[in-house]
C-alpha cells in the first residue's frame, strides 16, 4: 500500500468518527437548547471531540490532497468534474464546514446561560453537518461505504 492508499483509507474511515462526534454534538445540544438542560462537562467534551475530530479529519485531508492524484493543476482541471470535484469543490466546502465548528465552540465558550451554549452548538454544527452532506453528494461520493 502506497502512502496516497493508506491517507486515502483513514480519510475515508475517519469520517465516521467526525459524523459520529458532530452528529451527537448535535443532538444532545438540540436536547440541551429545547429542553432548557444545564451545560454540563460531558457537553463540553461532545462538543470539543467533535471539534477535534474536524480538524484532525482537515489534517489528513491536507496530506491527501498533497498526494492525491485526482487534484491537479493543469488547463483541464476545471473541465474534469473529478479533478475540479478534489482540487476546489471538496476541499473548500470542508474547510467552511470546519470553520463553522470552530467558530461555534469557540462562541458557545464566552456565553454564559447554558440554553445559550446549547443553542450556539446546535446552530453552527447543524449548519456545519449539511455542509459536510452537501460536499459529499455533490461528488456523487458514498456517504456510506468506500469510495
Amino acid at each position: 500500500m502506497n502512502a496516497y492508499e493508506f491517507f486515502k483509507d483513514l480519510h475515508s474511515g475517519f469520517r465516521y468518527v467526525v459524523f459520529i462526534m458532530v452528529l451527537l454534538a448535535i443532538i444532545q445540544s438540540l436536547f440541551g437548547w429545547l429542553g432548557k438542560k444545564p451545560y454540563t462537562e460531558v457537553n463540553r467534551r461532545v462538543n470539543l471531540f467533535a471539534l477535534i475530530s474536524a480538524h484532525t479529519q482537515l489534517l489528513i485531508g491536507i496530506v491527501l490532497y498533497i498526494l492525491s492524484p485526482n487534484v491537479q493543476f493543469n488547463s483541464s482541471t476545471m473541465k474534469t468534474e473529478t479533478t475540479r470535484y478534489f482540487t476546489v469543490e471538496h476541499w473548500l466546502m470542508m474547510v467552511i464546514a470546519i470553520v463553522l465548528i470552530t467558530i461555534g465552540h469557540s462562541k458557545s465558550k464566552k456565553i454564559i446561560l447554558p440554553e445559550g451554549k446549547h443553542k450556539t452548538i446546535a446552530i453552527f454544527y447543524i449548519i456545519a453537518f449539511l455542509i459536510i452532506i452537501g460536499a459529499i453528494v455533490a461528488g456523487h461520493l458514498p456517504v456510506i461505504g468506500s469510495n
